[in-house]
């Protein structure tokens, strides 16, 4: 059995009667020192709260930062939040249920059924096989699924997580059965999706006020993609259910894990589509306490890097001095980011994103006239551009400008010509997110090259980003999409 850790939120929640088990309480794991633990140790995450942004969310994303093997991983607990979401992946189930249900309840003609799952074990025999779907769908350690009469027809209505806490004494000992049962088996990471054929759909917001990509762009990408012989497709959210039609998905829309961009990833990968940006690469870009300890871990240099909650605020203090600053963890275009020059300023900032947030990051602040960004597709460079920091602002946007946002300038180069020591640290930082399309921030500075952050779903602009590529830039992308719609069409070819 290899070495596995069991979080929960309060050391209350391990009663006296439960079996003598590795056990920590969240908030210990998270201010621990990744190097304490192996890294083939198996999480288990048990807290009452995994809420988005809470410790108990928090301790599954460090967990995957640091490579430990997780459940529910932070895409389980994304996916189990939105029945936008996981009614994606229940839709070929429902005909199963109606099966069974009917087949094993009649003349009960209940309009509602209830049925409690730990480790994919539930209590019902001729449920078992459903169970063993949806935890094979949704790896977490317990859930309640509810089944609602539509008419005539059973249907999953609704998964709902629950705590370790409320487990009453019979369900403790179904609990821990399941339990020693999961930890004998093989961990098993999740099987990729697979794809089709050849009909592209940019999603895109022609009111997104900072897009990634203009109009001028899009177009560009759509006389590159059918000069490759790629259909290619302007869409909005209000086509999410056409989705399905399509055989590759481009995001060129801001991406957040509390929207519909999110959810268009995770539908087009269920569909077996080639899709940029994939969920992961969302998930673990969107969240800068997941870059900060993922960097951190793989020894890629940053500036100075503080995680806080409630309780630490001042270690940005003892361990960073002023200015620092501090981040919301899912900010973007520098939103959510502040700079304080006191105590008084640090405690008033943190106390007030900390309301947003169970963590936030603390870092330091290093100016320079300009970040470099380094675009990477495929584990490869891309493009090089300098942003300058908006004029008489010490970021690159300065969202409290009159009239709106305001950006300083730019300055694109051939990547032969940016710095190899920029080039080389962004795709080591890079290639520890996934083999996308990334944008990593990094700064040059006297003390060497340092990583501000990778940002998934980076801007590729008419006039900035393709300065130097011109339209070679739109067609490296759209060849890249072929050649991983090209590799799914030939898997499917070989027999299995």
């Amino acid at each position: 059995m290899s070495e596995h850790l069991l979080l929960i939120e309060r050391k209350a929640d391990w009663k006296a009667h439960f079996p003598r088990l590795p056990v920590a309480e969240v908030d210990a794991y998270l201010k621990a020192s990744s190097e304490r633990y192996s890294a083939s140790l198996r999480v288990i995450n048990l807290c009452r709260s995994q809420r988005y942004l809470s410790e108990g969310y928090y301790g599954s994303l460090l967990a995957e930062a640091r490579g430990h093997r997780v459940i529910p991983s932070v895409r389980t607990l994304q996916d189990l939040s939105r029945k936008a979401i996981y009614s994606l992946d229940t839709e070929d189930l429902d005909r199963k249920v109606g099966r069974v249900l009917g087949r094993s309840r009649a003349g009960l003609q209940p309009i509602a059924l209830e049925l409690t799952m730990f480790f994919g074990q539930c209590a019902a025999k001729e449920m078992q096989e459903i169970a063993a779907q949806l935890f094979a769908l949704f790896p977490a350690p317990m859930f309640r699924v509810e089944f609602r009469l539509q008419g005539e027809q059973w249907q999953i209505h609704a998964l709902k997580p629950f705590a370790l806490n409320s487990l009453s004494a019979a369900q403790e000992v179904e609990f821990f059965t399941a339990l020693e049962g999961y930890l004998k088996k093989p961990f098993r990471r999740p099987r990729g999706a697979k794809s089709h054929r050849y009909d592209l759909a940019i999603l895109h917001n022609p009111g997104e006020q900072l897009a990634p990509s203009s109009t001028a762009a899009l177009k560009r990408f759509v006389r590159a993609g059918r000069a490759l012989g790629v259909d290619v497709e302007l869409i909005q959210a209000r086509d999410f259910g056409r989705l399905a039609e399509f055989d590759a998905l481009f995001i060129r829309e801001t991406t957040r894990i509390d929207h519909y961009t999110y959810r268009f990833a995770r539908k087009a990968e269920g569909e077996g589509m080639v899709v940029i940006d994939d969920p992961n690469s969302i998930l673990r870009c969107t969240n800068k306490v997941y870059l900060a300890e993922r960097l951190a871990a793989q020894k890629v240099p940053t500036p100075k890097t503080v995680i806080l909650n409630r309780d630490t605020i001042l270690r940005a203090e003892e361990l960073i001095g002023y200015p620092v600053v501090l981040k919301i963890p899912d900010g973007s275009f520098s939103r959510g980011v502040f700079k304080a020059s006191s105590r008084s300023e640090l405690e008033s900032i943190a106390k007030k994103l900390l309301k947003e947030s169970d963590l936030i990051l603390a870092q330091e602040f290093v100016y320079t006239d300009y970040d470099w960004r380094i675009g990477l597709l495929n584990k490869k460079p891309l493009y090089a551009s300098q942003y300058l920091m908006s004029r008489q602002h010490w970021q690159i946007v300065n969202h409290d400008a009159k009239g709106g946002p305001r950006q300083g300038g730019f300055n694109t180069v051939d990547i032969a010509d940016a710095p190899a020591a920029v080039v080389r640290t962004a795709v080591k930082a890079a290639n520890l997110i996934g083999d996308g399309l990334y944008g990593v921030d990094l700064k040059l500075t006297e003390r060497g090259v340092m990583v501000i952050e990778v940002n998934d779903n980076p801007n590729l602009d008419a006039g900035v980003e393709d300065k130097v590529l011109g339209e070679t830039l739109y067609r490296a992308v759209m060849e890249d999409f072929v050649r991983r719609l090209d590799t799914a069409r030939r898997s499917q070819a070989v027999p299995g």
